[in-house]
């Protein structure tokens, strides 16, 4: 397809063969038959239909543009809109979840310290426990050994006295 600028430029190349063809110098005036004269008429009319073709395509292209331009227009319109949404949704939770990050960081640093303050507190308790259970083992014994010397001493005791009560009858 041509651009306007070849057409145009054919155009006036045409107009010039018109004009020269046509101009014969005699006594200093030109003369044109009616041949030549037609052909003028229709190289000027091919002009002007060529020109308006080419006005009339331009219009198209430029209506098409601005129906174009409209669409882009409202297309953007609507994405402004989408974004302010977007912006809208996200700013709250963004600030929600920052908030609850922090606040379970710091209930993570505040468990530390406790959980080590816990497993100390667990050890001593069951080296308490241990020391406990240790002395009542010991105090068990001690006092089944108390039983036993008791029992012992009072089965001695009773032995003894069975012997003077025996010395004592033997007596008397």
């Amino acid at each position: 397809m041509a651009t306007p600028k070849q057409i145009w430029e054919q155009q006036q190349s045409q107009m010039q063969r018109v004009k020269n063809s046509g101009i014969i110098l005699t006594n200093e005036t030109p003369l044109k038959d009616d041949k030549e004269e037609e052909m003028a008429k229709s190289a000027l009319a091919l002009f002007r239909a060529k020109e308006e073709e080419i006005e009339r395509k331009k219009m198209e292209v430029r209506d098409k543009v601005q129906a174009y331009m409209g669409r882009v227009e409202e297309a953007t319109r609507r994405l402004c809109d989408i974004r302010e949404e977007l912006d809208a949704l996200i700013d709250p939770m963004r600030k929600d979840i920052a908030f609850l990050r922090k606040k379970i960081d710091t209930a993570n640093r505040e468990l530390k310290p406790l959980g080590q303050s816990c497993q100390k507190k667990e050890r001593e308790y069951k080296e308490a426990l241990e020391a406990f259970n240790d002395k009542n083992k010991e105090k068990t014994q001690l006092v089944s050994k108390l039983m036993e010397l008791v029992s012992e001493s009072e089965r001695l005791r009773m032995k003894k006295l069975e012997e003077l009560s025996k010395s004592i009858e033997t007596l008397s």
